[in-house]
């Protein structure tokens, strides 16, 4: 694991809406990070785009903080884990941490938790398993880092049996590619994919299958 300052002078990281939610839930024996395709883009020195915060506080106490500070939220999905804050309009995703106790294709038995490092093992690709904090230290799991540096797009674990917990990881594989990779596709993760795209005629792919 790598912890190192690396977006300490992002703007949107220090002020405005994100600063305000890391704030309210960084506290009281709580720790928040914003998570995924944001600290991506940023190392990248690309817009973040969505805001989407990972947290150790449960889903009901994000939304008791959420009302004594005077913030609109929606329980968007909250048997997952995810409450939507609303601040000046803007939605940020504020989803508790979590881990597989057990997979069934696309759906896994998933129970709350408070480990980050098996909340980033839980995610697709290395470059989406950083986190940042309030101070701007990106943590580092999976060694995304480098490989957002090198715009190398690579599973994180066994890209077989990532796959195969969710073969809509195929598309979102060559999307990701297309958007942030440079080069040739990772070798191991095109192999596995090649292996795998049998079973993508009976998955309808949703929204969530092309969001970088």
């Amino acid at each position: 694991m790598s912890a190192e300052p690396i977006l300490a002078d992002a703007p949107w990281l220090i002020s405005g809406g994100t600063a305000r939610v890391l704030q309210l839930l960084d506290a009281d024996g709580e720790e928040a990070r914003v998570v995924g395709g944001a600290v991506r883009n940023a190392l990248l020195g690309l817009v973040p785009g969505d805001i989407d915060i990972a947290t150790t506080a449960r889903p009901e106490e994000v939304v008791r903080r959420a009302k004594a500070a005077g913030i609109k939220s929606v329980p968007t999905g909250i048997d997952h884990g995810t409450v939507t804050l609303v601040i000046d309009g803007h939605p940020y995703e504020v989803t508790t941490l979590r881990e597989d106790t057990e997979t069934f294709g696309r759906k896994a038995k998933v129970a709350f938790g408070r480990d980050w490092v098996k909340d980033a093992e839980r995610r697709d690709f290395t470059m989406n398993g950083l986190s940042v904090d309030a101070t701007g230290v990106v943590y580092d799991h999976v060694g995304g880092i480098a490989d957002a540096r090198a715009r190398r797009v690579r599973f994180i674990g066994d890209p077989d049996q990532r796959i195969a917990e969710d073969y809509l990881r195929i598309l979102r594989f060559f999307r990701i590619h297309a958007a942030f990779g440079a080069g040739e596709p990772d070798r191991d993760g095109y192999l596995a994919c090649i292996r795998g795209r049998g079973a993508l005629p009976a998955c309808r792919p949703s929204g969530c299958a092309w969001r970088c």
